[in-house]
């Protein structure tokens, strides 16, 4: 079986031997990040053990159950499959082997203030580029050239940069990376807002290329032009959903996890890393946790890696002076978006709504510096995003409803407050929720929206940092600005641990699924002395 060419390299069938003696290694964190990290590891030979504090796996893709519906609390796009196609091929099976994908069709709807007329991208280029031709004269000519950069960027991202521990020069001096070196230069130093403008001057194009900075924890004034290789994905590919849901994805990688032999433990809590040695550097030697009873237990460990929130695991869970990322260091830091979350259950259909949908306010930049300013506050009115999966997957509500989830950008601030059930959360919360599902049911014109809702449930800011230890209740993970990207985000190695590594959306490569899947191989690769810029396996 051989992976998609991007990503350079052949897969095999079965699991590859580790290289080196096994090792005992804890995993902090039952997060797509740490599950795919103990699967990985564990399918190497080496003795794996997950702790991770709540009673459920997954976390911030998560779920919650009520009256018969079943919300997805986090992740909602399936894109970049090349790279789930390449990590279940290092764990011996395939994406279609253990998923039920479907192809959406929109892709996603876009509704725009003081706009009748809402559009829909599709998976299907050719009508993407009428689609821009029609709402800008000479449009179509440039989502072409566009288009055609974005795919350059991606990949190279692909085969030089997001598989990297940039551990070596290498990653650096490779033919392709010299040659590009003006180009990305250019990308690196000059924001994706600017670099839409440049080619695109209707107000509804440059927000439909600027919003995947969104998917970045950033704004397009302050996410990296390279960014615009995210276009690719929407644009020029497909918008996939896991039948089952997302929490799915976390029941397959879980499974293949304890197939492999991992040991996954949940209401498990990790309150220490256990180190040997004195003064600025020690190694680690254990995870001190607590198990389901309350009682204080301590895990062996040869190696630790922490796939929870780093701000959480290096100020928490580690004596000051071996701290990597001490809490002065976090103030220099940018956390991506909080949100606010509704989830709805709605009677009858709502055929005005496909599978996903973005609500774009016209005023961009009072919207972004609302969340990301010095005077931060919750955006009125805020651009929204809601998923509708009831659309595509009739397990998610029951027969001749609708399975709505509203998500609200908001300032990674936990004083904003939590959420709750039917309406019991914090007043600006559900003032949020509220003003959300009134601006959904005017622009996509479901006026009785609010009247036919059955269940709602709703998480704010301060769930986040009491669910997931979240910094300063951030919804995503550190913001992808030019300081937070690639070598420039903190890295997957403690310098003051030996033994200690990360994985997640707060380290390396980034935010998002396909970035929490990379991250775990990179620590396979850091155990294994790979000091590559591709895939396990490359070539």
């Amino acid at each position: 079986m051989a992976l998609p060419d991007r990503l350079g390299r052949r897969t095999s069938t079965t699991a590859a031997v580790t290289d080196g003696a096994a090792q005992h290694v804890v995993v902090i964190g039952g997060g797509i990040a740490g599950l795919a990290t103990a699967a990985l590891l564990a399918s190497r030979g080496h003795s794996v053990d997950l702790v991770e504090k709540n009673d459920d796996l997954g976390g911030r893709v998560g779920s919650v159950e009520r009256d018969g519906f079943r919300f997805d609390t986090g992740a909602s796009w399936y894109l970049m499959p090349e790279v789930f196609e390449h990590f279940f091929s290092l764990l011996g099976t395939t994406a279609e082997a253990e998923l039920d994908l479907t192809v959406l069709d929109p892709s996603y709807r876009v509704f725009f203030e003081g706009h009748d007329e809402s559009i829909d991208v599709r998976p299907d280029r050719a009508h993407n580029r009428a689609l821009f031709e029609s709402l800008e004269p000479g449009a179509g000519e440039r989502f072409d050239a566009y288009l055609r950069s974005a795919e350059e960027t991606y990949d190279m991202a692909l085969r030089r940069f997001l598989y990297s521990n940039f551990d070596a020069a290498s990653s650096f001096l490779h033919p392709d990376v010299v040659r590009s070196t003006p180009r990305l230069g250019r990308l690196l130093t000059r924001s994706l807002e600017s670099h839409v403008a440049a080619s695109f001057s209707d107000n509804r194009l440059r927000q439909v290329l600027g919003y995947p900075a969104v998917f970045l924890g950033s704004s397009p004034s302050r996410a990296p032009s390279m960014y615009h290789l995210m276009s690719r994905l929407d644009l020029g590919d497909s918008v996939l959903y896991p039948q089952g849901g997302f929490t799915r994805l976390i029941e397959v990688i879980a499974a293949l996890a304890e197939r492999h032999g991992a040991r996954l433990h949940t209401g498990c809590e990790a309150t220490a890393i256990m180190t040997d040695g004195s003064g600025r550097r020690a190694r680690v030697t254990g995870v001190e946790h607590l198990d389901a009873a309350g009682a204080r237990v301590v895990l062996r460990a040869d190696v630790v890696v922490g796939a929870a929130d780093l701000h959480h695991l290096e100020t928490a869970l580690l004596p000051t002076a071996l701290q990597t990322h001490p809490e002065r260091v976090w103030r220099g830091r940018s956390p991506g978006p909080g949100a606010v979350l509704a989830m709805l259950g709605v009677e009858g259909a709502l055929p005005e709504l496909p599978h996903h949908s973005l609500f774009f306010t016209s005023d961009w930049r009072q919207n972004f510096g609302d969340i990301f300013g010095k005077d931060a506050r919750v955006p009125e009115p805020a651009s929204v995003y809601v998923c509708k999966p009831s659309e595509t997957d009739p397990t998610v509500a029951p027969a001749g409803h609708e399975n709505l989830f509203v998500l609200v950008p908001v300032p990674a601030e936990t004083r904003i407050g939590r959420g709750g059930d039917d309406g019991a959360g914090s007043e600006q919360v559900e003032r949020t929720a509220d003003a959300a599902i009134a601006q959904v049911a005017r622009w996509s014109g479901v006026p009785d929206l609010a009247d036919r809702v059955v269940v709602r449930h709703t998480v704010g800011p301060e769930d986040f940092e009491a669910r997931y230890h979240s910094w300063r209740g951030g919804a995503l993970g550190l913001e992808h600005t030019l300081r937070q990207s690639a070598f420039l985000r903190p890295g997957n190695t403690s310098a003051k641990v030996d033994g200690l590594l990360y994985a997640g959306s707060t380290t390396v490569p980034g935010v998002g699924l396909p970035m929490c899947l990379i991250s775990a191989e990179l620590v396979l690769k850091r155990l294994t002395g790979d000091r590559s810029a591709q895939p396990v396996g490359g070539r």
